[in-house]
C-alpha cells in the first residue's frame, strides 16, 4: 500500500517544475517541497525516529507545513498536526498523550506565540526528545534559547531519500478531537483512509491532472477540512495551493483575483466574510465569477441567504459536505454538476455507506423511513482505526465497523442527507470545534469560581459563541471582564468565554445534572 507521501511524489515525478505552494511572492515547484521533504525525512532518521513514531508538528499555513508533514510521512512516522492556538499546558497534554518523540514548532509573531507556548509545553514532557523551532527565515538563528532551528538541522541533509514502505493500517496521521466530555482524544487516520479520501474528493469536485486547479487554502492545514481537501488532494492532481496563514476577506479576495484561483472551500463564516468585504475590495467581480470552478463549504450549517448570494454574486453554487475527524474527513458531499438542493449535506460520497440509527447509547436500531431524525452513523474506508490509547472510547466510537458520529441527521426520498441538530454540548466557533467540559474543568480551577456551565449563544460572524454561566465561591470578587482574560491566558484563543455571567444557582436535574438547555 502506498505511503500517503506518494500524493506528493506523484506529482512531482510527473509535473518537477510545475508550482505546488505559493505564499507571497514565493513559489516552490513540486520538485523542491519534495526534495524539501526528503531532507526531513533523513533528518528524522538521524535524530533516532523510525517506522511508527510520531512527530507533531505546530506551523500556519506556510510552506514548512506540507514539507515537514510529507517528510514526517517519508520516514515512515505519524504526523500528529497541533491547533497553531495552543496553550503550552495544552501544548504539554498533546505531546505526551501521543507518544511524541520529536516536535517541530513554528516561531510565530508577537500576535501568535506558537513557538514560545510550543517550547513551554515540550519542556513540560519526558518523552518528546527532539524540538526543532521553524523560523520564517530558514537562515535565521533560533529566537529560544538553547534550541536548534529547522534550517539549522537540514544542513548537510540530503534531498534524496528512499520513502518507507507502509502497511495500508499503518497510522499516517493523529488529528486531535473530542466528544463533549473529557480530555481529546487522538483520533488515528490510517495511510489508506487519507488516500482514498483525498482522491474521492478530487473525483467528486471533477479535478483534472492535465487543467489543474488553483486553490486558495484559508481552512487551517492542522484540521481534517483544509489537509485532506485541499493540501492532500490538490497534491494529488498536480494542482497549485496558494497559501493564506490568516483568513482575512479582503487579502483572500485579493488573492482569488490575483493567482486566478479556481478552487475555494471554507467554512459558513468565511463565505459571509467574503460577501460582506466584496464591494468593498476593489477586485473584478465578473473575472472572479469568471475563475472560480469551485466552492465548497463544511464544518457547519451554511445559511440560506449566504448561499444565495454567493450565487448571485460569483455565479457558483456552494457545494455543502458533512465529515469529522474521525472520518478523514469527507463522509457526504452535495454532487458537483447537479442542482444544489439548500440545507443538504448531500449524499454519501462513493464507497461510503451512511444511515441514521437510535441516537440513545448503547442502543442498536436502525432507524428508516424519509425525514426520521436519527443519529448519522457512518461505514467505509475512511473511518479511522480509532482513538490513539483509548480502547473504550474506539468500542463505544465503533459499533459493528460504523461510526457513530454522535449528530442528529435526517434523509429524504432521494438519499440526500441534512443535519438537524449537532451533538448536544459541542459549540462550533467560527468553524472550531469547541468541547465546553475541557472549558468548564479549566474555569473550576480559578479561584474565584465554585461551579461552570458552558453553552454556545448565536453569534453574527461567528455563528456561535462561548458563553459561561457561572457561579463565584462565597465572598469571591473576580469580574467579568477579569475571568474573560484570565481564561485567555489559559486558553487557546477559539476556546476561552467572551461572555461570562454570574449566576447564584443552576438549574439541575433531581441527579445534579446541569440543564444546559435552560441556560441561554
Amino acid at each position: 500500500m502506498s505511503n500517503l507521501s506518494s500524493l506528493l511524489e506523484g506529482s512531482a515525478h510527473a509535473h518537477p517544475d510545475r508550482t505546488a505552494v505559493v505564499l507571497g511572492d514565493t513559489r516552490l515547484t513540486y520538485a523542491q517541497v519534495d526534495a524539501g521533504a526528503s531532507q526531513v525525512a533523513n533528518l528524522l532518521v538521524s535524530r533516532g525516529i523510525a517506522p511508527g513514531d510520531k512527530v507533531a508538528l505546530s506551523c500556519p499555513n506556510l510552506p514548512y507545513f506540507p514539507i515537514v508533514y510529507y517528510g514526517i510521512l517519508k520516514a515512515g512516522a505519524t504526523v500528529v498536526p497541533l491547533n497553531v492556538l495552543l496553550k503550552g499546558r495544552e501544548v504539554a497534554y498533546h505531546l505526551d498523550d501521543s507518544d511524541a518523540k520529536a516536535y517541530f514548532c513554528f516561531q510565530g509573531t508577537p500576535e501568535l506565540p506558537i513557538g514560545a507556548e510550543g517550547h513551554a509545553g515540550f519542556e513540560q514532557t519526558d518523552g518528546c526528545e527532539n524540538f526543532f523551532v521553524i523560523t520564517a527565515d530558514p537562515a535565521a538563528e533560533s529566537p529560544i534559547e538553547g534550541t536548534e532551528t529547522l534550517g539549522q538541522a537540514l544542513k548537510g541533509q540530503s534531498p534524496v531519500f528512499e520513502t518507507r514502505d507502509v502497511d495500508g493500517d499503518d497510522t499516517a496521521v493523529i488529528l486531535y478531537t473530542s466528544g463533549t466530555t473529557g480530555q481529546p482524544k487522538g483520533a488515528e487516520l490510517m495511510h489508506r483512509n487519507m488516500i482514498s479520501n483525498a482522491l474521492a474528493s478530487d473525483a467528486l469536485f471533477g479535478a483534472d491532472p492535465d487543467n489543474p486547479d488553483t486553490l486558495l487554502c484559508v481552512l487551517p492545514l492542522f484540521h481534517s477540512f483544509g489537509q485532506t481537501v485541499i493540501m492532500n488532494a490538490g497534491f494529488a492532481f498536480g494542482g497549485t495551493v496558494v497559501l493564506l496563514p490568516r483568513f482575512e476577506a479582503g487579502p483572500a479576495l485579493a488573492l482569488m483575483d490575483q493567482e486566478d484561483v479556481t478552487f475555494f472551500a471554507g467554512v459558513p463564516t468565511m463565505y459571509w466574510g467574503l460577501l460582506g468585504a466584496l464591494d468593498d475590495s476593489g477586485v473584478d467581480v465578473k473575472k472572479l465569477a469568471g475563475t472560480l470552478r469551485v466552492a465548497a463549504a463544511g464544518g457547519s450549517a451554511l445559511p440560506v441567504e449566504v448561499h444565495k448570494n454567493f450565487e448571485r454574486r460569483f455565479g457558483v453554487t456552494i457545494l455543502e459536505g458533512y465529515g469529522l475527524s474521525e472520518t478523514s474527513p469527507v463522509s457526504s458531499f452535495s454532487v458537483w454538476g447537479e442542482p444544489a438542493r439548500v440545507g443538504s449535506i448531500g449524499r454519501p460520497i462513493p464507497g461510503v455507506e451512511m444511515k441514521l440509527i437510535n441516537p440513545e447509547p448503547g442502543v442498536r436500531e436502525d432507524l428508516e423511513g424519509d425525514d426520521v431524525v436519527g443519529e448519522i452513523a457512518i461505514k467505509g474506508p475512511n473511518i479511522m482505526k480509532g482513538y490513539y490509547g483509548r480502547p473504550d472510547a474506539t468500542d463505544e466510537a465503533i459499533v459493528d465497523g460504523w461510526f457513530r458520529s454522535g449528530d442528529l441527521g435526517r434523509k429524504d426520498a432521494d438519499g440526500w442527507y441534512y443535519i438537524v441538530d449537532r451533538s448536544k454540548d459541542m459549540i462550533i466557533r467560527g468553524g472550531y470545534n469547541v468541547y465546553p467540559r475541557e472549558i468548564e474543568e479549566v474555569l473550576l480551577t480559578h479561584p474565584d469560581v465554585s461551579l461552570a456551565a458552558v453553552i454556545g449563544v448565536p453569534h453574527e460572524s461567528h455563528g456561535e459563541e462561548i458563553k459561561a454561566v457561572v457561579i463565584r465561591n462565597d465572598g469571591a470578587t473576580v469580574t467579568e471582564d477579569e475571568l474573560v482574560a484570565w481564561g485567555k491566558e489559559q486558553m487557546a484563543g477559539y476556546k476561552y468565554p467572551r461572555i461570562v455571567q454570574f449566576v447564584d444557582a443552576l438549574p439541575m436535574t433531581a441527579t445534579g445534572k446541569i440543564l444546559k438547555r435552560e441556560l441561554s
